[in-house]
């Protein structure tokens, strides 16, 4: 393989034209944007034009077969398993967006294509790629002194956030399509919850595995793998969760707040002498870096105390996600949010929606199943 790697992108929209497509252009010394494909030919057409992609394609069977390709990205809404299994077995390496897909069984699958077809299959979790993230990996409390973690996501409209950069119209693929795509999606949170009720089968594939897949993997990336789910309780307007790892409460809020775009997250680490706090911005601005505060003390219990804040980079996180999974084909080694990191956070949200509709607690919560050894 040359260093450049032949990309195609399946699904146009706003997270592909705001971050990825850019991106790949700017990396062009890495990534060789090969083709797009959307179900709106339209939009594809118009985002090959922006972004000089040769080829245009409504179907991304047909991009498989008909374009020579090292590495795929899938960026479509729905599951990625399809696609991304598919291109396992054509040898093409993947990129999904988050959620890598709606069910275990699925993702078992598309763990047994990347290991069948020897490819590399990365999750778009970019937060663990933010430089401020991996700098307060250095500075968290000792694993003994930590005794409180806190996280909070005040949701916002994303419009205003995205209305800067050049965007295409907004332009549907065919209604039978966009249909026939719901059904299917439909029929694969079934077989996740098929006892649950549609507001939980909702929350679990939206407020769960759209949008709090991020906070459950970063906490899991710094943290390990959580002991419990103690409690949860889940609507479209608000996600209260109570989570144990190694022993420390960790106490999660998620609220969406539709009247401005205020949109703020934030992961806190309480221990006994220091205090880490994460402020992240919203991920639709480029560029915008993350806030690091940390507070400390003199000799315990006394008056003194201290608070710096750090800007890290203004690197992006999305492209040095790119990075990594350029270097993880290069080095032929897994990406750190691989497929199987991709399970453990499918396996905790189910858990979670679990919770949510018995009330019952459920232990180790992420892991994903003996179908599959990691």
């Amino acid at each position: 393989m040359t260093q450049r790697l032949r990309v195609g992108v399946i699904g146009c929209g706003v997270i592909a034209e705001v971050m990825h497509l850019p991106h790949l252009n700017d990396l062009d010394d890495l990534f060789e944007l090969r083709a797009v494909c959307d179900i709106s030919r339209d939009k594809a057409e118009a985002c090959a034009r922006r972004f000089g992609a040769p080829a245009v394609f409504e179907s991304w069977e047909e991009m498989l077969a008909t374009e020579t390709l090292d590495a795929i990205f899938v960026l479509t809404s729905g599951s990625h398993a399809p696609a991304a299994i598919a291109a396992a077995r054509a040898g093409v390496h993947v990129l999904v967006e988050k959620p890598m897909c709606l069910n275990l069984d699925e993702g078992h699958a598309m763990l047994e294509a990347a290991r069948e077809g020897g490819i590399q299959l990365m999750v778009g979790t970019m937060k663990r790629y933010d430089p401020a993230y991996e700098r307060m990996l250095e500075l968290l409390p000792d694993a003994g002194e930590l005794r409180l973690i806190r996280v909070t996501t005040l949701e916002s409209p994303f419009q205003p956030y995205v209305e800067g950069y050049p965007m295409e119209p907004a332009m549907p693929g065919p209604p039978e399509l966009v249909a026939e795509l719901r059904a299917a999606d439909e029929r694969r949170l079934a077989a996740a919850l098929p006892d649950a009720d549609d507001e939980t089968r909702f929350c679990y594939r939206w407020m769960l595995l759209d949008n709090l897949v991020h906070e459950l993997n970063a906490l899991r990336g710094a943290l390990g793998e959580p002991e419990v789910v103690k409690y949860a309780e889940l609507s479209p307007r608000v996600v209260n969760l109570s989570l144990v790892f190694g022993g420390v409460e960790c106490h999660l809020s998620w609220v969406d707040l539709p009247g401005m775009a205020r949109y703020s997250q934030e992961l806190a680490f309480y221990g006994l002498d220091r205090r880490v706090i994460l402020t992240l911005p919203s991920p639709y601005l480029r560029g915008h870096p993350s806030q690091l505060a940390v507070e400390g003390a003199g000799a315990r219990g006394d008056s003194h105390s201290w608070r710096t804040v750090e800007t890290v980079s203004y690197v992006e996180a999305f492209k040095r996600e790119l990075l990594e999974f350029h270097a993880a084909i290069r080095e032929q080694r897994p990406p750190r949010t691989d497929v199987i990191d991709g399970l453990h956070d499918v396996a905790l949200c189910h858990a979670i929606a679990r919770v949510h509709l018995s009330g019952e607690p459920v232990r180790n919560p992420s892991e994903f199943g003996t179908q599959v050894q990691a």
